[in-house]
């Protein structure tokens, strides 16, 4: 599964682990990303959604 929301196409963001000695390491910051049941075009399907989509009423879930 790729860490990719299918609304709005959120994906992983690269930085760096910072210790107190300045030493630097990379790391990446996920999405918060949810599987869901949605009615997308009057099908009901599963789909991986991101839950700034989810809280903002981008998504309409099956019954």
């Amino acid at each position: 599964m790729s860490k990719v929301c299918e609304i709005c196409g959120k994906k992983p963001i690269y930085g760096n682990n910072v210790s107190h000695s300045h030493r630097v390491s990379r790391r990446r910051w996920e999405p918060n990303l949810q599987k869901v049941r949605a009615s997308i075009n009057g099908v009901n399907k599963r789909i991986v959604v991101c839950t700034s989509c989810l809280k903002a009423g981008k998504v309409v879930k099956a019954k």
